[in-house]
């Protein structure tokens, strides 16, 4: 009404209304109507003009634009879903620089249809897909980033140009310390990767150290995991350190835990000041015995530990009438327990032993109590053994102090046959790009899934399987010990590094601070990436 008085002041005048004033009085109100009308116009197109509809999304020629994709209401991994014919797809080759502004057209709503958890209305965006990256003082803490988009396109948007309805989106959206699911994402280019030169980790194992063996490329070190739904922080070791003073870290699996283990090592080594303070306690350099090995970070009093145990349960032998063959204890855990039952976090493993041809074929090999099976599909002998060793961390962890963790499967890239019949990867030198080409979800993560529901102890999982399977392009391939002249013992499933374990400690980084519990509570998340 303020507005409209001040627009139409002359239309209030108590003589505005007599009889002979009434030609004059028409003729004002249309003036001031016509000049009221040309200045929402003008308000408009400034709007339209300055941020909110501010350019369009510069796409290079090489950029693909697909058809609309299709996705459900709700997706199975709890992100959002689209209604078919709502979105646009774009690859992302030109991301704005620390967030700067891109095109955003703005939303109308349609009927019908849903996005996220079933919310009823969507939205349409004239342009492409929209990630919101935070504020215009770089605080992204609060509302820490809304991303809906088709997996591997998206481009990025302001809080501060989002507009009425935009909000909307933002509402939506996910904060990395609730409800964001960190392993739901893509891989974007980073020129600040790795956290450490290659060749500056004496601790690397010869295997993974593809540098050390003359690899002549180094993209495959230049890409950053990013969720679709948050960001998430970059690692800080020394915030990591700090947070771990005095206390007992430790990763217990197979040689891709040892893999993410000495990439955790050589992250924090990197940042410690005085480098001859942290050590492994034996003075061991070569970790690939089975064994216990311990990093010490001595300003800090604190270890990261790898303890080898690459089923977690037993294996063992069994005298049958022909003599003694090997067996699986899958009613047994591993007498490494000892090793690592005082821990305060401890990563677990379990995974690619079990592919093995003497676990595949599962004869005359699983064995229970005084009883070895002569035939059993393996994965139910991964299940009984799951259960076996949740069994085991329901009895002997306490919740209160010790974070339990378990990391995923890692998805191998062998092509052409598999690792002891000329598999390949060696010319691989990016990523898979899209979706195509991934694997379906590992049967043995929905069996792992299944266990830890039915778990008394919280267990953090973390889902690596998608995320690795984009990367066909981080394997030691033919770039290791005793294979550089011979294209027949490639290794395409381990990791180079630097390398995509980093990645992994960046999640576990992640995990740790989500779980706000003991040291790792409170919202301090130093650097978060963009």
């Amino acid at each position: 009404m303020e507005l409209k008085k001040h627009a139409f002041s002359g239309q209030f005048s108590p003589h505005a209304f007599l009889p002979r004033r009434k030609f004059s009085g028409c003729w004002r109100l249309s003036a001031a109507a016509a000049f009221f009308m040309l200045g929402v116009a003008v308000l408009n197109f400034s709007f339209n003009s300055s941020g909110y509809r501010n350019a369009t999304v510069c796409c290079s020629p090489e950029e693909n634009f697909s058809s609309p994709e299709h996705f459900s209401g709700e997706e199975k991994d709890g992100t959002f879903g689209v209604r078919e014919g709502i979105w646009k797809k774009t690859q992302e080759l030109n991301r704005p620089e620390n967030g700067k502004n891109v095109n955003f057209t703005g939303f109308t709503e349609k009927k019908g249809g849903g996005i996220g958890r079933g919310k009823n209305g969507s939205f349409s965006l004239e342009g492409e897909t929209v990630k919101s990256g935070g504020s215009e003082n770089g605080d992204r803490s609060r509302g820490v980033g809304v991303e809906i988009s088709k997996k591997g396109s998206s481009v990025t948007v302001k809080n501060d140009m989002i507009g009425e309805n935009g909000s909307e989106l933002l509402r939506k959206g996910k904060s990395f310390y609730s409800d964001c699911d960190i392993f739901d994402g893509e891989w974007v280019r980073d020129d600040t990767k790795p956290y450490y030169p290659p060749g500056s980790c004496p601790f690397i194992d010869r295997d993974f150290d593809c540098q050390l063996h003359k690899r002549p490329d180094d993209a495959y070190v230049k890409w950053r995991w990013r969720p679709h739904a948050c960001d998430i922080p970059s690692f800080n070791a020394t915030d990591f350190l700090e947070r771990l003073r005095g206390q007992k870290m430790v990763f217990v699996g197979d040689s891709l835990n040892r893999n993410m283990w000495e990439s955790l090592v050589c992250i924090l080594r990197h940042h410690v000041r005085d480098k001859k303070r942290v050590f492994e306690i034996s003075g061991r350099s070569d970790f690939k015995k089975k064994g216990f090995y311990a990093f010490r970070f001595e300003d800090y009093n604190c270890s990261v530990d790898f303890v080898s145990s690459p089923f977690l349960v037993r294996e063992s032998s069994f005298k049958g009438v022909n003599g003694s063959f090997e067996t699986l204890r899958l009613d047994l855990m591993d007498t490494t327990t000892s090793m690592y039952n005082d821990a305060d976090i401890i990563i677990f493993n379990t995974g690619h032993w079990w592919t093995h041809e003497k676990t595949s074929r599962g004869e005359d090999y699983y064995q229970e109590g005084n009883r070895v099976h002569p035939r059993l599909e393996v994965l139910e002998a991964y299940k009984r053994a799951l259960h076996t060793w949740a069994r085991w961390v329901d009895k002997n962890i306490n919740p209160n102090r010790t974070h339990v963790i378990f990391r995923g499967y890692s998805v191998t890239h062998f092509r052409g046959g598999p690792w002891n019949s000329g598999g390949q990867c060696h010319n691989e030198t990016e990523p898979f790009l899209n979706e195509t080409h991934l694997e379906k979800y590992p049967p043995k993560m929905e069996v792992l899934e299944h266990v830890l529901h039915d778990m008394r102890t919280p267990v953090a999982y973390m889902n690596i399987s998608r995320l690795t399977d984009y990367r066909k392009d981080g394997h030691p391939s033919i770039y290791r010990v005793y294979s550089k002249s011979s294209l027949q013992a490639q290794d395409c499933s381990h990791w180079c590094l630097p390398g995509v374990p980093d990645t992994w400690n960046e999640l576990l980084y992640a995990s740790l601070l989500k779980s706000g519990r003991g040291s790792w509570q409170n919202s301090y998340a130093p650097n978060f990436a963009s």
